[in-house]
């Protein structure tokens, strides 16, 4: 299982987040997702440890801790989602004003 980490600053690095996470055990790997656009980090990332006892016991310690400025969210993943339409449709609906119009 993994662990997310969320409201991060966008200058963290794996190396940073890692350094935090390995006072709890031992990391086995860390996730910064990036824009695809600017390259930035998006802000949130994900710790893999090598116990669960780790991993609890730093969910236990960050999650609402205040690092790097930002006050961290952090707890179990959820697993990922299948990415589908938003709409369960084709993107097309139905407007208010009776017409259809595309959805974003």
């Amino acid at each position: 299982m993994s662990i997310y980490v969320g409201n991060l600053s966008y200058n963290v690095t794996q190396e940073d987040l890692s350094k935090v996470f390995s006072e709890y055990g031992a990391v086995k790997r860390v996730q910064l997702p990036t824009d695809r656009e600017t390259g930035r980090v998006r802000g949130f990332g994900f710790v893999e440890m090598e116990s669960e006892a780790s991993e609890d016991a730093a969910i236990q310690a960050l999650d609402g801790a205040e690092w790097m400025g930002r006050v961290m969210k952090v707890n179990k993943a959820r697993p990922r989602e299948e990415r589908g339409s938003r709409s369960g449709g084709n993107g097309w609906g139905k407007s208010n004003s009776g017409g259809y119009s595309r959805r974003y």
